[in-house]
């Protein structure tokens, strides 16, 4: 038996994720983790909060930006990593602890654009930017409520010559302007009641518009309708308000939009190849990789002989006892879905003293040494579709290397051995037997647990 180690690589991925603040405390800031290839969001989650020093009372609220609108909520903890593209563009709002209780303020962004149609110029609104989204009170739906609370997340993308406009001194009464399109769903419709109003009330608007900081309409859920509608009853209509902020020379003289324009994408294959390639690990890396808890996705339900039921476990592998001769499989070939491939990263392995200690469990080690010099090493070169194998071994009676490449041998130094090339290592024991890598047996005790 041998081991057979994964590269990091491997069994890991690298997620980006712009992080917003739903108080307009700071400006959005990308952030990139590295979480299990099988993990969850509830793991993703966890390592953006680690990186962005989430703060106790605050919680990441996940979600998938599409065509500058919000996709999807990732809102299941355990839905696996699987369902996240490397081509998607993820973000996290931090609310507060219980955001679920409070109604959702989504706030969405669009541009108008004039262009000339003779004989006249026509007007195309389209989205820019990212959404923003916040809470607010349930109570809190009053048009000087949602100016205010826009009005705070954007404190953040103010101009340095200019000023925050303060909500609280704009003019919001019961003859005032309605707010311009605030639209209150629990199922992803618009709502159409009180959107009917007379021409009258639309020309007192227009004049008190004027005194509004920035004009906000009703919109749904993909930014493509705007209406209007009163909110001065306070009437909750759903759980999710939607707002459209149109930008015009005001908003942009105010505000700098472009800290939300363009977020990165959550994988760059083309950049992250190279970094992988020009990066290195060690075999105890490897090793830890091997050794890690991993959490088993819901396709690979535990079924619990107590609850009578399958459940989602992670799974473990625990070193017991090590042989004489220690084979090292380093698993080079990676399999997905969609592709195969080949991985040439360059494994750095230690020629002597290899010492295993720390991951033999302590009450199984007894009087064993379980340190190891390695002898021989298998090289691989090439890809799935073809390649060819050559090897170094070490002449122990000369304490010399040599290089076997099919009916050439040649000597080569200690120091050229390590190679990208590397695809199975032979180690031995130290203070072993000297007859073991003549055939002994090669006994690697594991234990496979289950935790739910």
């Amino acid at each position: 038996m041998y081991l057979s180690l994964p590269l990091p690589s491997t069994v890991t991925r690298m997620i980006t994720v712009t992080v917003f603040s739903g108080t307009g405390d700071v400006l959005p800031m990308p952030y990139t983790v590295t979480v299990q290839k099988n993990g969850n969001c509830r793991d993703l989650t966890k390592a953006l909060a680690d990186v962005c020093c989430l703060k106790n009372s605050e919680t990441l609220l996940l979600a998938e930006v599409y065509e500058r609108r919000i996709y999807r909520y990732l809102t299941n903890p355990i839905e696996g990593l699987h369902i996240i593209k490397d081509e998607d563009i993820l973000v996290a709002y931090r609310l507060p602890v219980g955001h679920e209780k409070l109604l959702r303020l989504e706030i969405l962004h669009s541009r108008a654009d004039r262009f000339l149609v003779e004989p006249q110029f026509n007007i195309n609104r389209k989205l820019i930017g990212c959404p923003i989204v916040t809470c607010i009170p349930n109570d809190s739906t009053a048009k000087s409520d949602i100016y205010a609370a826009v009005s705070s997340v954007l404190v953040p993308f103010v101009r340095a010559k200019a000023h925050s406009p303060d909500v609280s001194a704009v003019k919001l009464n019961g003859n005032g302007p309605s707010l311009d399109g605030i639209v209150l769903t629990d199922n992803g419709t618009t709502s159409e009641e009180g959107l009917s109003t007379s021409r009258s009330r639309e020309d007192d608007n227009a004049a008190d518009n004027e005194l509004l900081p920035f004009q906000l309409s009703l919109t749904d859920e993909k930014g493509s309708t705007r209406n209007a509608i009163d909110m001065d009853s306070n009437r909750v209509l759903g759980l999710v308000i939607r707002v459209l902020m149109d930008w015009g020379e005001k908003e942009h003289g105010m505000y700098n939009i472009d800290h939300m324009d363009v977020l990165p994408e959550v994988f760059k294959p083309g950049f992250m190849s190279k970094k992988t390639r020009q990066e290195a690990v060690n075999l105890f890396s490897c090793l830890d990789a091997f050794l890690k808890e991993e959490p088993l996705g819901p396709d690979d339900m535990w079924y619990c002989p107590g609850c009578k039921e399958h459940r989602q476990a992670s799974k473990k592998l625990d070193l017991w006892r090590l042989p004489e001769i220690l084979v090292v499989h380093l698993k080079r070939f990676s399999y997905s879905r969609y592709m195969k491939n080949k991985l040439d990263t360059f494994v750095n392995f230690p020629i002597h003293d290899l010492n295993m200690s720390k991951y033999v469990k302590p009450t199984s080690r007894g009087d064993q040494h379980p340190v190891y010099e390695l002898y021989a090493v298998i090289n691989h070169y090439g890809g799935l579709g073809g390649g060819h194998y050559s090897a170094y071994a070490k002449l122990v009676e000369e304490d010399n290397w040599y290089h076997f490449d099919d009916s050439h041998v040649s000597s080569v130094n200690e120091d050229e051995i390590r190679r990208s090339a590397a695809y199975v290592l032979f180690y031995r024991r130290v203070g072993g037997s000297s007859t073991a890598a003549n055939g002994g047996p090669v006994d690697i005790e594991m234990v496979d647990s289950l935790e739910t």
